[in-house]
């Protein structure tokens, strides 16, 4: 989605780094889903519509019933966002994404505007796709997910990466000074 100012971007042996915008939209449509913090749904479609609207779009799309289903919404498919809660409509979203069959998930911050209550079905959700084996980037402040569920973590500070690590030396032994300070205010609060 941004134009990188530095470094380059390489998916499967492909350069994406100086792509024109037609073929990163092609790219994104066929590798790519994407779940943001706030769940983008069209409040006057149901749960079903707001999945299928990618359907049309993407290469080999899934069923808007089965993309629901596997999120635990096969029995809400004809409810309205404003039916919803919280968690539920944030997993009409990863059904949504998970409908175009994409190679990889990202996730930004996706249990973010979610009351406390509700993370947990969405991290459950975002649990069970991990164990199938769905390669997913999640941007996250959900310390106890990104340490059961990783098996890679970046540190960012400053707009670089920081640390790159595995979660048992992120968590048990923290290299940089920075890293310790977050992780010190985060977990011993």
């Amino acid at each position: 989605l941004d134009v990188p100012t530095a470094g380059r971007v390489w998916y499967n042996g492909q350069d994406l780094t100086h792509a024109d915008d037609g073929t990163l939209t092609q790219f994104r449509r066929d590798n790519v889903g994407f779940v943001f913090q706030f769940y983008n749904l069209i409040p006057s479609l149901t749960a079903r519509e707001n999945v299928a609207i990618v359907t049309e779009i993407a290469r080999q799309p899934m069923p808007p019933e089965e993309a629901l289903a596997l999120v635990g919404l096969g029995e809400r498919l004809d409810h309205f966002p404003a039916q919803m809660s919280g968690g539920e409509q944030q997993r009409v979203a990863i059904a949504r994404a998970l409908a175009m069959q994409p190679r990889v998930m990202l996730f930004d911050e996706p249990t973010s505007a979610l009351d406390p209550e509700m993370v947990k079905e969405v991290l459950d959700v975002m649990r069970q796709l991990a164990d199938s084996g769905m390669t997913m980037l999640v941007v996250t402040h959900e310390m106890g997910f990104a340490k059961n569920v990783a098996n890679r973590i970046f540190f960012m500070h400053g707009g670089k990466i920081a640390v790159d690590d595995t979660p048992k030396n992120v968590f048990e032994n923290p290299s940089n000074q920075r890293l310790q300070d977050f992780l010190g205010k985060i977990l011993n609060h």
